[in-house]
């Protein structure tokens, strides 16, 4: 067994197609082929079910894929304190982003001095709700993730807090208020985002004893935008979430009383984490460490 097979093994299982895995991993198919074949063979055991041109993991598979995570995580990591020792000249770090508040209001800036440090550490990124960057770190995929705080699976760092706010369409009533109340968010059609913080949002309402009328669930923050936007419904966003330009067809109210956010980075242990991804969080943390989201303006 070597780490190549297991590298191939778990790019397979992520793609769900030994085509797709041939053509990320920049070899043959037949390369691909032959190393799950033998990797198969070396276990004594089915790794894969095959369904035309798409695969899928059998129970013993989907067990090995979490220990593969953990053993590539850990030659990364070795790897990667090496590098550390020659002045962390190259490497790897695998960041999970959400929403517009990690991928375009902080990502940016902490990357474009990441990278300055550490010009030959490759990045990758993978955008997808906050739940599926959860996911995400306990499979190992990833090395690190934004994340909407608190998370007690997980070793964090914070990074800054903002606020929820309500979002409603500039015709309607409530858009002459200061503040609105969740149960003035009640009456009307919902929609419910999941590009981040749709846990937070649920949890709001549940803990008020209160449910909205969810009429829509959004997993792109444009839809949720344009739906108010076009008076079919109200919702609840976090501040730093709306576009930097102001659309007249919506206004934002704070929430009475008001619902604070705080956006922190995770890992799944910190005493394991590579000096790439512990270098990525110290600066994280310097340029961002409890900022306001005016600075983020």
């Amino acid at each position: 067994m070597t780490l190549t097979q297991l590298e191939i093994f778990s790019r397979v299982a992520e793609l769900a197609g030994f085509t797709s895995a041939a053509t990320r991993l920049g070899i043959s198919q037949s390369a691909v082929s032959h190393a799950i074949k033998s990797l198969e063979q070396e276990l004594g055991v089915e790794l894969f079910r095959r369904h035309q041109a798409q695969v899928e993991l059998t129970d013993i598979g989907r067990q090995l894929l979490l220990r593969a995570r953990a053993m590539l995580g850990l030659a990364a990591t070795l790897e990667q304190e090496a590098a550390d020792a020659r002045g962390m000249k190259r490497g790897t770090l695998r960041i999970g982003s959400f929403g517009p508040t990690s991928s375009t209001r902080l990502l940016p800036h902490i990357l474009g001095e990441y990278r300055k440090a550490y010009p030959g550490i490759e990045v990758h990124i993978d955008e997808g709700p906050d739940r599926q960057v959860l996911q995400w770190l306990e499979e190992r995929r990833i090395d690190l993730g934004f994340v909407v705080l608190p998370e007690e699976r997980f070793d964090t760092f914070p990074l800054l807090e903002d606020q929820l706010v309500a979002l409603i369409p500039a015709t309607h009533a409530l858009a002459r208020e200061q503040q609105v109340r969740l149960d003035q968010l009640c009456h009307d059609p919902f929609v419910l985002t999941e590009a981040g913080s749709a846990e937070q949002v649920s949890r709001l309402f549940i803990g008020a004893g209160l449910r909205p009328n969810i009429r829509y669930r959004s997993s792109q923050l444009l839809s949720t935008l344009e739906t108010v936007a076009r008076g079919e419904a109200v919702s609840i966003l976090a501040e730093l979430s709306l576009p930097s330009a102001t659309d007249a067809r919506y206004v934002s109210r704070p929430l009475a009383p008001a619902v604070p956010r705080q956006v922190g980075i995770a890992v799944l242990d910190q005493r394991q984490s590579s000096p790439a991804t512990l270098a990525f969080i110290r600066h994280a943390q310097r340029l961002y460490g409890q900022a306001k989201p005016s600075i983020l303006r």
